[in-house]
């Protein structure tokens, strides 16, 4: 790549998902350059676009794993973040529906879960959740009251805005083809539109799906410092029409995802997703045939269900660091204390909870970076 422009910098961040770009909000405002390089065509087009807008409450995940601290933590302060910049969300409530014993023995596992991980829980019974939700067939529900929606591309216009209003900025069309590290400095050859070698002294590898393989080449670093990855694709399908929920209804999860559950946007239209599918290549294409195996783990708690009203919507992917026998995998936000290299921080496995514990992220990415 002789002849191309050669930049500096302070700090790059990888990356413009609403996870890069809550990070790099952050370090703006402690004052640090920031630039932030997105390979896509606008911000958010991963990830951050292709799930189901939701605002966990810290239900699911192991007591003491970084997922359920950054969870219940992140919730709290994007529900504030939220308030403050006017951003469209909604406490719209989560049911959480078992029926016959093993759905039940496996209820009361994730109500003794949340108990541990700080989250507060209403335990239902048959007869309380007939009354609140007559559609649903259940032998007994947990209801979180912190579970919300949001408008996700509104917190992620937000984020820019802070961004550029502490002088940082964002470029598109930039991916990072090679990255290298020599003693403090590290290097990124920049392709697309205006090609660069850029020199930045801190660098936060936020590139979600492309986060593990942009690691596993990193130059002048120790072998192995990047996990194993595995792709879990999702989709989703709409519901056109009226329906009569105004609360996420989830059944009891299932490998690898949470189950297909009823999602609302904040227009109040239905959606149902995400299933699994364990890929080898990033495809977003949805099968519409899948609409049939939908519509039978639907009607196990919503027998009403018209399926000729389901209508393919989206997939997304979420980059996993545990395959389908692996069981959990947390989060990871690895910097110099766990590989060695200072000023250099990787996201490894950032899916769900991610967009709930974006500005939590941040907040533990500006600590591994230190001053």
């Amino acid at each position: 790549m002789a002849g191309i422009e050669k930049l500096e910098t302070d700090t790059v961040v990888i990356g413009a998902g609403i996870v890069g770009l809550a990070v790099a909000r952050r370090l703006a405002m402690q004052g640090r350059e920031v630039l932030v390089l997105e390979a896509g065509e606008h911000f958010g087009e991963g990830i951050s676009s292709r799930n189901s807008e939701v605002i966990h409450a810290g239900i699911y995940y192991p007591q003491g794993s970084v997922k359920a601290r950054l969870c219940v933590r992140g919730r709290q302060m994007l529900y504030d973040y939220c308030r403050q910049r006017h951003i469209g969300h909604r406490k719209a409530g989560k049911w959480i529906v078992a029926r016959g014993s093993a759905q039940l023995e496996k209820l009361g596992q994730i109500g003794r879960q949340a108990q541990s991980n700080g989250v507060v829980l209403q335990s239902v019974s048959r007869s309380m959740l007939q009354k609140a939700l007559p559609e649903v067939v259940a032998d007994e529900a947990l209801y979180s009251p912190e579970t919300g929606i949001v408008d996700s591309h509104g917190v992620m216009v937000s984020l820019l805005g802070d961004l550029e209003s502490n002088d940082g900025q964002m470029v598109c069309h930039a991916p990072v083809e090679r990255a290298a590290t020599d003693g403090r400095r590290h290097r990124l050859w920049v392709g697309g539109q205006a090609p660069c070698e850029l020199v930045a002294r801190r660098v936060v590898n936020a590139a979600g799906l492309d986060a593990v393989p942009l690691a596993s080449a990193w130059e002048g670093v120790p072998e192995g410092i990047a996990p194993g990855q595995w792709l879990a694709r999702g989709v989703y399908f709409s519901y056109s029409g009226h329906h009569p929920f105004s609360s996420l209804i989830y059944p009891v999860p299932e490998p690898g995802g949470l189950g297909v559950h009823l999602t609302l946007d904040l227009a109040g239209q239905a959606r149902f997703g995400p299933d699994v599918e364990w890929i080898e290549q990033v495809d977003y294409s949805v099968d519409p045939g899948r609409a049939r195996a939908f519509a039978e783990g639907i009607r196990q708690w919503w027998p009403d269900l018209d399926e000729s009203r389901l209508q393919p919507a989206y997939a997304g992917i979420r980059p996993k660091l545990a395959g389908p026998d692996g069981g959990f995998a947390d989060f990871r936000i690895d910097g110099e204390t766990d590989h060695g290299i200072a000023g250099l921080v990787h996201l490894f496995g950032i899916e769900s909870p991610g967009l709930t514990s974006c500005l939590a992220i941040a907040d533990e990415v500006a600590e591994k970076l230190g001053d």
